[in-house]
């Protein structure tokens, strides 16, 4: 952490993001849910997806008018145990929470229950949805596309969005098992976070589309956005170290996040139409599934942590003393941050004051000031 990187704390930082939001227009209870999704990222330090996209995802895109503060959730068609969803080009975040939240009833009442959502915008962490499942017993599974950023397979135009394919399973330990990343090496968020604080991006993750390395993370972002470099599916460029795993997985995630709801896809998700910046119209899908309606959650619960354990505590290759399990190191994270904050950049910092003095919401008065 840079010397000059701030920590915040959490009764600080949650109402002004919750007014800032509300300031924005969104409705009070959903700039809570706004505000929650947001900074669980900095609460399981993933920080490429908290305070730190605040502005330019969600400010900046509603103040352009490519996002609605107010979303209409519309069910557009109900079965049972599915539904399809417009979300109007809404908040995600309170799309995908009230999406999740009727995939669960679903599953209460019925075993298993899936939604599928049209027209919605960045979601923040997909794990958030996931561990929604996880607390009341449920598996949690996600995925939204997004704006392009791999290349598939032998090619150089980015063409699929990072598009993660998020599991979460209950267990019997203080936290569950969270499998939540992009089908990318990297992805767009980590990448933005290296340009703000002036480092590079490892070589290997982006290509150029002459088929060159680059390592630039202000060139990658400018060049992501004309389509002159796309990011490596997971696995990395070419066959041999599987990328094509990467670029199947996101290929799966891009058709059940478009064709289920008859949504957006592909260049579709560009968020630019006849050279004017339009909304991006992403596609999210969540399931929730019933554990006690199997073996029982009790049982699945045990089974799913006696795994975990026996995984870490196998034998470790040299110079390592530990093995982790997928939402291990966000748990670890929080227990680090829950009596500190969140950690803020200069960056960032500046851009929290800019967004405080344009809202009017001078009673906010931060650490680093």
């Amino acid at each position: 952490m840079s010397s000059s990187t701030v920590i915040v704390p959490w009764d600080v930082i949650t109402p002004f993001i919750t007014d800032a939001f509300h300031a924005m227009g969104v409705p009070r209870d959903e700039a809570e849910i706004c505000a929650d999704v947001l900074l669980e990222s900095d609460r399981r330090g993933i920080e490429s997806h908290g305070v730190n996209r605040f502005k330019p995802i969600y400010y900046d895109r509603i103040k352009a008018g490519i996002q609605n503060a107010v979303t209409n959730f519309e069910v557009v068609k109900k079965i049972h145990t599915t539904a399809v969803i417009d979300g109007h080009n809404g908040m995600g975040q309170v799309i995908g929470y009230k999406a999740m939240k009727m995939a669960i009833e679903m599953a209460k009442e019925y075993g298993m229950g899936m939604t599928a959502v049209r027209n919605s915008t960045h979601y923040g962490i997909a794990g958030y949805y996931a561990t929604m499942a996880t607390e009341v017993g449920c598996i949690g599974i996600t995925g939204t596309n997004a704006r392009p950023s791999i290349a598939p397979t032998f090619g150089v135009e980015n063409m699929l969005g990072t598009n993660p394919l998020t599991i979460g399973l209950p267990t019997d330990e203080e936290f569950p098992f969270v499998l939540d990343c992009a089908t990318s090496v990297t992805q767009r968020g980590k990448i933005e976070h290296y340009q703000r604080l002036g480092l590079s991006t490892s070589p290997g993750q982006v290509i150029a589309s002459d088929g060159s390395t680059m390592t630039d993370s202000a060139a990658i972002l400018k060049a992501l956005t004309t389509g002159e470099a796309a990011l490596a599916p997971l696995g990395g460029v070419g066959e041999e170290m599987g990328g094509y795993k990467g670029y199947g997985y996101a290929t799966a995630v891009e058709i059940l996040c478009a064709a289920l709801a008859t949504g957006n896809y592909l260049k579709m998700l560009t968020g630019v139409r006849d050279g004017k910046t339009v909304p991006y119209g992403l596609g999210h899908f969540f399931i929730a599934i019933d554990t006690e309606a199997f073996a029982g959650e009790e049982n699945f619960r045990k089974t799913a942590g006696n795994i975990c354990r026996e995984l870490r505590a196998s034998k470790k290759a040299p110079g390592h003393d530990r093995i982790y399990t997928a939402g291990e190191k966000e748990w670890l994270a929080w227990q680090e941050r829950k009596d500190s904050g969140v950690p803020v950049n200069p960056a960032v910092q500046r851009e929290l004051i800019a967004v405080r003095d344009e809202l009017g919401l001078r009673r906010h008065v931060f650490p680093f000031e």
